[in-house]
């Protein structure tokens, strides 16, 4: 679309930022402030049972969510063509899968039992997962924008793709972290979709992948590590008919304590040590406790509105690039929210997943506050300014 405007011409070229979608930055900015308050309900009684002070976790939190805020700002002030480069794209992937064998060896389970985190000096943890969501999703991008006119041959559209899936998936469930296989391999395919991959082609992929994660699940079952994979589809099956189903259990409890209108802010009973995790994979059955059925409906609808925006942010983008990348931090966000939701009320198997802006995590909420940042400088647009000499008059341009 050009205007004429009229002036005195210049060989010159200028680019103008438009400002960013203030209806995804005020969700964003609603989520993470309802979700630091509920962690801090959710949190107290298990932060003085340790012998910390009740505000413990909420400031931890707290000073994750200003720095991730600072940064999702900064960003989204920083054009995302950066990241458009091989040596990123490449570099995070490497970056993760290194970090994904590293936690093999030296990582903790936090007493989960599954070995997730690699601990870091001054008391804090990182996860290599949340950095593998991002990495899949820029290099994902990259690949996409660089060979798009090949993405429908199963060679060079499909198969290089399920390559760099199965790397990932494979140290994923050695930890293991089934949901968040489950939420990157599904973020994968969604791109690979949308980047012009044939149907049929990710119809069998995904046919193979589901039946290769299903033998794994059946040969660990018959296996010593039964214990976590039994237990999970056992529980879930009928949460109150298992003794190994007692975070399930509390979490229903809550679910329906909290009625219609809840108990009330800070009103919680499950979270005084009858619901484990309640700061973190377990935080929405405190919501659902305190806020009710209008609270959670609420914060179920912000998610959406979210996912929403973040496709209408894609849709509008003025580049291949740019709108898959948004795709991907959207899916991954909107998915991961629909996946703890559906744990914590037994619609999925328990398989330890956090629910975004809301539960106890560093790593997380500063990964996802950056990927946010990038949202945002998506939705900036540019438009390009061209002044010509030749005509005598200046043409304005949105590209």
């Amino acid at each position: 679309m050009e205007a004429v405007i009229s002036g005195k011409a210049l060989e010159k070229r200028k680019v103008k930022m438009a400002g960013a979608d203030m209806t995804f930055a005020i969700v964003v900015l609603i989520l993470l402030g309802i979700g630091i308050v509920m962690m801090f309900s959710a949190s107290y009684a298990i932060a003085i049972h340790e012998g910390k002070p009740g505000y413990y976790y909420a400031l931890r939190q707290g000073i994750f969510g200003g720095i991730g805020l600072i940064a999702m700002i900064a960003i989204s002030f920083v054009d995302y063509h950066v990241y458009q480069k091989l040596w990123i794209a490449a570099g995070s992937y490497i970056g993760s899968v290194f970090l994904l064998i590293l936690v093999m060896f030296i990582g903790t389970d936090l007493g989960t039992g599954c070995k997730r985190w690699i601990k870091l000096p001054g008391g804090m943890t990182f996860q290599p997962s949340e950095l593998a969501k991002f990495a899949v999703i820029i290099l994902f991008s990259y690949m996409i924008d660089r060979n798009f006119k090949y993405m429908k041959t199963f060679r060079y559209g499909t198969m290089p793709f399920l390559g760099f899936l199965v790397i990932i998936a494979g140290l994923l469930l050695k930890q293991p972290h089934l949901s968040c296989t489950i939420l990157i391999c599904a973020i994968g395919f969604s791109l690979i979709f949308i980047g012009g991959a044939k149907f049929w082609h990710l119809a069998l992929s995904a046919l193979a992948g589901l039946a290769a994660v299903a033998a794994v699940i059946m040969i660990k079952v018959q296996t010593k590590e039964a214990g976590y994979f039994e237990t999970r589809l056992r529980t879930w099956k009928d949460p109150f008919a298992s003794p190994d189903a007692y975070q399930t259990q509390q979490s229903l409890i809550a679910i329906g304590s909290g009625g219609l209108f809840g108990l009330g802010l800070g009103e919680s009973r499950q979270k005084y040590l009858y619901l484990p995790e309640s700061e973190n994979d377990f935080v929405f059955s405190i919501v659902c406790e305190e806020l009710g059925l209008v609270g959670a409906v609420t914060v179920i609808l912000l998610f959406v509105v979210l996912v929403i925006r973040g496709f209408h942010i894609a849709t509008h983008c003025k580049d291949r690039f740019g709108m898959l990348i948004t795709i991907g931090f959207t899916i991954q966000i909107g998915l991961q929210a629909f996946i703890n939701i559906g744990v914590v009320s037994a619609l999925l198997p328990n398989t330890g997943i956090s629910l975004p802006f809301f539960s106890y995590g560093g790593t997380a909420l500063v990964m996802q506050l950056v990927q946010m940042g990038i949202v945002l400088n998506v939705s900036r647009g540019r438009y390009i300014v061209n002044e010509r000499k030749s005509t005598g008059k200046i043409t304005a341009r949105e590209d």
